[in-house]
């Protein structure tokens, strides 16, 4: 993506990027939020692909960017109101995922975990109908819970600052959308029951099991997220400007890659900032321009935009990300197993639980994990930056054009009401992508075509 996530409203629209199947549930019922500067978005390479492309047409060299001072203009453009909005939000970032892992604490320690599973087990007497039983209830719960934050951070801040479209009801709309999703993929589709016989038959290494299952999972929301979940919130639509689609597979030529599936996207429904992502992969792979993005960039920015996208294709962002995920996941949910069982030992009897495989332990799994992956925010976020600085880097050397990408990232810093330069503790622990002023310096300097320098990526 070109932005820094989801990330994309707390949905399953993110499962793809989610650290493993219970980080998935976390993210999506327990409000965690994306970080400043970041969209959800996958970045799938066909199979087959190398990382390092010849390209059969050279690409029109540029003429020298002109002299314009873009890390002044950066400064400058970001406002007062800009600094209040990137502050509050950053906050938000932070208080979201602590919230929701307290409220994970509240349904423990208050016994609502128990009393709902005593409903779940009186409603139901299959593991399958207590599992969803205790979900649905769980789901709406937190929802309600966690309700005046999200209201607070997705719609009276994004009003606030001029940057949403959207009005209650259809935001409410949406809401509902997610939590629907959410039961219907963890819940009617039988995920839960699944993890819960795991725990309930291997009692010391259900870790394992959940870990192993997850990679099949992650493979299965990468698929079907554009095709199925996505479309339920906007309405995509194959690129309508002819001629610069006609200039996009000619880039998507140079980089030896089929750019059939090039879509734009409705989102000035919701709002009013700019993105572009991609998603999918094999007949779900396709890269997608918001309508603002189209709507505020020029076309040469567009092209190093769809540029930066191919990279992700061309690099193996997807690929590397599921096996990152994979791996991560693994020590994740052994960390998980270890803190959940000594809770269990610790506080159990004043919760009502006495085992992890008791339905009433799902506010633990969900809390634990949630905790465990806000902590680890830092080392994922750093992967994150290392793989958009690459296809930033890709972008640059298919499209030899500099200036348009140092005015990409200005017009989307801009746009979003980005901070370029952000406190060194805030981009470490929370920004999934590069900030504008590094990624502008980058746009400026990096130029070695200009000496004969050899190139990083494409040939």
């Amino acid at each position: 993506m070109i932005l820094p996530l989801r990330r994309r409203p707390c949905s399953l629209r993110a499962c793809a990027g989610s650290l493993v199947l219970i980080a998935m549930l976390a993210g999506t019922t327990v409000g965690a939020a994306p970080a400043p500067d970041s969209t959800a978005a996958s970045a799938p390479a066909a199979p087959g692909d190398s990382a390092r492309v010849a390209a059969p047409t050279v690409p029109v060299v540029r003429a020298v960017p002109p002299a314009r001072d873009y890390i002044a203009e950066l400064r400058s453009g970001f406002t007062a109101e800009d600094r209040d909005y990137a502050r509050l939000k950053t906050i938000m970032r932070v208080v979201r995922p602590l919230a929701g892992i307290a409220i994970c604490t509240l349904f423990l320690f208050s016994g609502l975990a128990a009393a709902l599973r005593d409903v779940a087990h009186a409603l139901g007497h299959r593991l399958y109908a207590r599992m969803l039983v205790f979900l649905i209830l769980f789901t709406s719960i937190v929802g309600l819970l966690e309700l005046p934050l999200e209201w607070y951070d997705g719609f009276v801040l994004e009003h606030r600052f001029g940057l949403s479209t959207q009005s209650l009801g259809a935001w409410l709309g949406d809401q509902g959308k997610m939590a629907l999703v959410n039961v219907v993929a963890f819940g009617v589709v039988p995920i839960l029951a699944l993890v819960w016989v795991a725990i309930r038959r291997w009692p010391r290494a259900w870790w394992l099991a959940l870990a192993v299952g997850a990679l099949p999972l992650l493979l299965a929301g990468t698929l079907l997220q554009p095709l199925v979940v996505d479309p339920l919130f906007n309405h995509f639509t194959p690129l309508r400007d002819r001629h610069l689609a006609g200039e996009i597979l000619a880039i998507a030529g140079r980089a030896g890659i089929p750019a059939r599936n090039v879509y734009q996207v409705d989102k000035s429904a919701q709002t009013r900032k700019i993105n572009a992502y991609v998603s999918g992969f094999g007949a779900s792979q396709r890269i997608v321009l918001w309508d603002t993005t189209l709507e505020a960039m020029h076309d040469d920015e567009i092209l190093f935009v769809t540029g930066h996208e191919i990279g992700h294709y061309k690099l193996g962002h997807i690929w590397k990300g599921i096996l990152f995920t994979a791996a991560f996941g693994f020590i994740l949910l052994f960390a998980a197993q270890r803190v959940c069982h000594a809770a269990v030992r610790r506080f159990g009897g004043r919760w009502g639980v006495s085992t992890m495989d008791d339905v009433a332990s799902l506010p633990l799994l969900v809390g634990t994990v949630s905790l465990l992956a806000f902590l680890a925010q830092p080392v994922v976020n750093a992967y994150s930056r290392e793989v958009e600085s690459q296809s930033d880097v890709y972008g640059l050397e298919i499209t030899h054009d500099n200036d348009s990408a140092a005015r990409a990232f200005l017009t989307l810093a801009r746009q979003n009401r980005s901070d370029p330069d952000p406190p060194p503790l805030v981009k470490w622990m929370l920004y999934s992508h590069p900030p504008a002023i590094e990624r502008v310096q980058l746009a400026l300097h990096y130029r070695p075509w200009a000496t004969g320098a050899p190139t990083k990526f494409v040939r």
